[in-house]
């Protein structure tokens, strides 16, 4: 009777533990949770306030408009970038994001934040 209970149990806990982080097929992933992932770098505003985001492995920065938004969007690098732009209006922002249960997060490093953030302030939001 243990050994059938311990058969059924550990494929159910290595499903659980590798349910964290699933590629969606498209170079995304739907993030179940996870650490914080600090980000920096400078933004024009042209989108409006952001809530958070994070630089995706493919250079762009991703984002979100508010706290209940569960879809990171691509921001475009005439917009964002990680040097201040040439013209514009440009402020440096700085936070971190906090991967939610069912968010969807395209391109996100999963090396856990640690090539491109800088130190993240606060809770999400960009200053400036």
């Amino acid at each position: 009777m243990k050994r059938s209970l311990f058969l059924v149990a550990t494929p159910l806990a290595l499903a659980f533990s590798l349910s964290g982080c699933v590629t969606d097929g498209y170079g995304g992933a739907s993030i179940g949770y996870g650490e914080p992932y600090a980000y920096d770098g400078y933004y024009d505003g042209y989108y409006g306030s952001i809530y958070d985001g994070y630089w995706g492995n493919d250079g762009y920065f991703y984002y979100r408009g508010s706290g209940n938004d569960h879809r990171f969007h691509r921001g475009d690098h005439n917009h964002f970038g990680r040097q201040p732009g040439q013209t514009g209006n440009w402020q440096q922002m700085h936070g971190n994001t906090q991967p939610g249960r069912g968010m969807h997060m395209p391109s996100f490093p999963h090396n856990g934040g640690g090539g491109h953030g800088g130190g993240g302030h606060g809770g999400g939001h960009h200053g400036g």
